[in-house]
């Protein structure tokens, strides 16, 4: 689904991103971790077309991302590190706002609306304004919003940051079920190495924009040593979180 060799992304003098190869395969997760500022970001932007890069090849769904951005826009969906919910409206206007941006037309959105209430348990608080919803509530509002456009990849940024134990684990529900249900391929970004345990099929490291480990959380565990964690791998390679 992504496949991404020698991509190099700088801001002015500083280095974000230097010489990244990766590879996602399709009706996966595939999560990136790293330290604040390590470039987690930025390659999310990269593959959601909203930021240019310096020099490499990015392909999504045989797509060149230089060649044909638009291509790759259709294909994609995005849940950012910060709600897109319009607090102002209900979870049902929000909703059809998307659909109606998505051209998707009166009945068909209509329908589409009423199938993602139903499937993230939205239905009772349909009508209501989205500023009366829970932190997990405007999460999954935010992701269904992200399904209108039945998108082959999502990337979701940061995704449960700020939620309680309970909303996490329904995310993480949502995001197992998208996958085996219904074939989508999952780009991940967590500050958190028990989401990414728990979730990813690989593991990419990512510190001072280079990647300094890719694999599953089995083999980055075992690279480390017997009966270590993820979180024993991330301060290794990286030191920890600064």
């Amino acid at each position: 689904m992504i496949s991404v060799s020698r991509l190099h992304k700088s801001f002015g003098k500083q280095t974000v991103l230097d010489g990244i190869d990766l590879d996602v395969p399709a009706a996966s997760v595939f999560a990136l971790l790293g330290p604040n500022g390590a470039g987690k970001t930025t390659m999310v932007e990269i593959l959601t077309t909203l930021v240019g890069f310096d020099d490499g090849q990015v392909v999504i769904d045989g797509h060149d991302l230089r060649s044909s951005p638009a291509a790759i826009r259709r294909v994609i969906g995005v849940t950012g590190q910060f709600s897109a919910v319009d607090k102002l409206l209900t979870g049902r206007e929000n909703l059809r706002l998307i659909a109606d941006l998505r051209h998707l037309g009166r009945h068909a959105g209509a329908e589409r609306v009423d199938s993602l209430l139903q499937r993230f348990d939205l239905i009772d608080a349909a009508d209501k304004p989205a500023h009366t919803y829970s932190g997990g509530m405007k999460r999954r509002l935010d992701l269904a919003m992200t399904l209108i456009g039945d998108p082959k990849l999502i990337l979701l940024d940061e995704p449960t940051t700020g939620l309680d134990p309970r909303s996490r684990r329904t995310m993480w529900e949502i995001i197992r079920e998208l996958v085996a249900v219904d074939g989508v391929t999952i780009f991940l970004t967590t500050q958190y190495l028990d989401e990414a345990d728990q979730l990813a099929d690989k593991i990419a490291l990512l510190d001072h924009g280079t990647l300094v480990a890719t694999g599953t959380a089995t083999e980055l565990k075992n690279s480390v040593g017997a009966a270590s964690t993820l979180d024993d791998v991330f301060f290794a390679l990286t030191g920890g979180i600064r």
